[in-house]
């Protein structure tokens, strides 16, 4: 659990109040199971300002996990503002893999910086239920060399993804969980 620092006070009340929609009617999560809790990551990070604050609070919780990283990136869209925030606060590089191989040009899976063996990488994510889409881009990193020294999404909405990496050997540490937003977490099936 992040320590509550101003930062991350700071980005909790984004997710909460721009992020976090409680809705009457159920709706269908990437995972398959139903909750009543829209988490709109993208919304809650939608200004320079929100991505700066929330980009920033990611970096401290990667420094005090003990996360180091030379490149962070992840599946697109839910990583794609989180990577480019972070590069931007930390100068370090970012990148995104795409959900379908480009079919032109270089063909590539993975655009932004070129990511090479021994490159130590932090996967992030707006939100992860059962890690389902992160562990896709990880699937196709790990071919290239990289070393994944990390997974942090800004919401976790369970305890499943946690389990699923620390199975691969991979820390996880997520920014803001259902526990601090007071939601049913996803269950494991």
């Amino acid at each position: 659990m992040p320590d509550r620092t101003d930062t991350w006070q700071a980005a909790f009340d984004l997710v909460r109040t721009r992020g976090h929609e409680r809705r009457d009617e159920p709706f269908k999560l990437a995972s398959g199971q139903l909750s009543h809790d829209y988490i709109d990551g993208k919304w809650a990070v939608n200004t320079g300002d929100r991505l700066a604050t929330v980009s920033r609070a990611i970096v401290d919780l990667a420094a005090k996990s003990g996360i180091e990283f030379d490149a962070v990136g992840g599946l697109t869209m839910g990583a794609d503002p989180l990577a480019i925030g972070i590069a931007l606060v930390t100068g370090k590089a970012w990148f995104s893999v795409r959900k379908e191989q480009k079919q032109r040009g270089h063909e590539q899976w993975i655009e932004g910086t070129r990511l090479e063996p021994g490159t130590r990488v932090l996967l992030v994510d707006d939100v992860i239920s059962t890690g389902g889409s992160t562990e896709k881009a990880l699937e196709r990193i790990l071919p290239l060399g990289v070393v994944v020294t990390g997974v942090i999404p800004m919401v976790d909405r369970g305890d499943v993804a946690a389990k699923r990496f620390a199975a691969r050997g991979i820390p996880f540490a997520a920014l803001v969980t259902y526990r601090d937003l007071g939601i049913d977490p996803v269950r494991d099936v």
